[in-house]
């Protein structure tokens, strides 16, 4: 039972912990899809944590399966005799996976229902004020004096644009934003803001899940920028950026201008180098081999040290 209450308890101290080491890493200077994928897989990493406790539960000293022990406790509640204290406390733990998985289900599934309605909504709004033809295929335009660009998700995802733009920026700078906005979905994230808003809304206890959705709403506008300077070059996203103006937009867009404006302007004066991407390949794969791994890595120290104090001397 030590091993598993062990891995449970590396499960919750990632969960508290872990926000607090991922908000002091220095995003003006890391990749933030490191960072990204880091708040991601710490999330998967102190799951799997906590199944694979749970799972040690049922499976006291014998190493029975699953299924076995649960018909077991089946078996022994029936005869009105309580199971044992392990196999109850994992049957418990299961109850409670179970329930989080079906929550979890529910309201990201709830949550995509109304942001596809809404979006649709706004959509049809867009198609009558705006046009289609002038310029890429994939831009929605606005008759409009202010700047401004947002990105909507959708089969096929669009860039809707005003014509203040093509007023305020040069070229170079208009196609920065139309960059900025496309790696937002060639990058799915909008998906992704979506899996984590699911989340908080599950365990919003949990402050690794409370923290993420601000987070990545920050992380995946770095991680656009990016992008835009690979293709457009530093001086015109930095100038783009100071230049669109910070307005409302739908709730499933991603404006140009409205998260982390600040943080993005300072990485951007900082002149940090961008990534290549077979070197961003190995960064991401390690840093999820790690963040994953670190709850298990903690729990297999904690019982070495507790064996090493056990041990008579």
């Amino acid at each position: 039972m030590i091993p598993a209450l062990t891995v449970l308890a590396c499960a919750v101290a990632a969960g508290w912990l872990a926000p607090v080491l991922l908000r002091r890493l220095d995003l003006r200077r890391r990749d933030p899809a490191l960072v990204v994928v880091a708040w991601l897989l710490s999330m998967t990493g102190a799951v799997l944590a906590a199944v694979t406790g749970v799972v040690l539960l049922l499976l006291p000293g014998h190493g029975a399966p699953v299924l076995a022990v649960l018909h077991h406790c089946w078996l022994v509640i029936q005869h009105g005799s309580p199971p044992e204290v392990e196999k109850l406390t994992g049957l418990l733990g299961v109850a409670l996976l179970c329930a989080l998985a079906v929550r979890v289900l529910v309201v990201f599934t709830s949550g995509a229902r109304q942001r596809a309605r809404k979006r649709r909504e706004s959509y049809d709004v867009l198609r009558l004020a705006g046009r289609e033809h002038d310029g890429p295929p994939d831009v929605l335009w606005l008759a409009h004096a202010t700047p401004l660009a947002f990105s909507m998700a959708g089969r096929p995802g669009v860039v809707v644009a005003t014509d203040g733009l093509t007023t305020h920026l040069g070229e170079t700078e208009v196609a920065a934003v139309f960059a900025h906005e496309r790696a937002h979905l060639a990058g799915r994230h909008h998906l992704l803001i979506a899996v984590v808003d699911a989340l908080r809304g599950t365990l919003p206890f949990v402050p690794l899940f409370r923290a993420a959705p601000r987070a990545i709403r920050d992380l995946v506008e770095l991680c656009a920028d990016v992008a835009a300077v690979r293709t457009c070059g530093r001086a015109a996203v930095r100038t783009a950026l100071l230049t669109v103006a910070r307005h409302g937009a739908p709730s499933m867009a991603l404006p140009m201008a409205q998260n982390a404006v600040d943080l993005r302007i300072a990485r951007l004066r900082h002149d940090t180098p961008v990534p290549g991407r077979g070197r961003r390949v190995v960064s991401c794969g390690l840093t999820a081999l790690t963040a994953v791994s670190l709850p298990f890595l903690a729990g297999a120290g904690l019982l070495i040290t507790i064996a090493v104090l056990a041990c008579p001397r």
